[in-house]
């Protein structure tokens, strides 16, 4: 049950999809100018305001701008979101690309997380219950500018040399496709970040994940639709 009324629920709305645009705190005056709320910007200062009591906006230091928080994240993402399913011809090509490795697990593991990576543009992560984990796509973390702060992709790096917080991740996988964010998680390494992944489960009983990492501030109508399908895609084609 959530407490925010229509006009902070359509203020928030076009607070978090401006910041998932521009990665920048958004002021009153820019929501004003931008997007057609009808009202004043002291009365969108004064619904901020209250979001920010509510936890659903944060202040930055240094910034008269808010940002959204985990909590409005995930309110945008499970009642707000229109997501951006993948064309017919999109879903054909991925699954050409693993076709003829459908048999070859870790060749069709390093061609599943390359092409996820590319048509995320975020960085791609398969496991299995085996231990064994692909990467793919660590450039396009650079490009992002929370990963210009060098402890934070310091900590990336490190949290992907250790399993245990994917094995972590992969028990929690409940729903077809996950998302977990700061609020998620008791460990601080792992706050910064966003995770979207996917369970999928092979011919040959093989019980993994696959999904993609970046900063919280992720493009989400297209990332969600995209890792169910490779999850999905994973499950009806491994032959392994």
């Amino acid at each position: 049950m959530y407490d925010l009324t229509p006009r902070q629920i359509d203020i928030l709305k076009n607070i978090v999809k401006e910041y998932i645009d521009t990665a920048q705190p958004i002021g009153s005056e820019t929501l004003e100018k931008k997007f057609d709320l009808g009202v004043s910007p002291a009365t969108i200062r004064n619904e901020m305001a209250e979001m920010v009591r509510l936890g659903y906006l944060s202040k930055p230091h240094s910034s008269s701008g808010r940002t959204p928080t985990s909590k409005a994240i995930k309110f945008y993402i499970n009642e707000l979101m229109k997501e951006k399913e993948m064309s017919v011809a999109e879903e054909v090509e991925a699954k050409e690309k693993i076709w003829d490795l459908r048999e070859k697990r870790e060749g069709f593991l390093r061609a599943a997380t390359k092409n996820l990576a590319q048509k995320t543009h975020s960085l791609a992560v398969a496991l299995t219950d085996e231990g064994d984990i692909f990467y793919s796509g660590y450039s396009n973390i650079l490009e992002m500018p929370e990963f210009y702060d060098i402890d934070i992709t310091k900590n990336l790096l490190n949290i992907l040399d250790d399993i245990s917080y994917f094995d972590k991740i992969m028990r929690r996988l409940e729903n077809e496709c996950s998302v977990f964010l700061e609020d998620d998680f008791d460990e601080e390494i792992l706050k910064p970040y966003g995770f979207v992944f996917s369970r999928f489960e092979t011919h040959g009983n093989h019980i993994g994940t696959i999904g993609v990492i970046g900063p919280c501030r992720m493009q989400y109508d297209l990332v969600i639709p995209v890792v169910r399908y490779f999850g999905n895609l994973v499950h009806e084609v491994a032959d392994w």
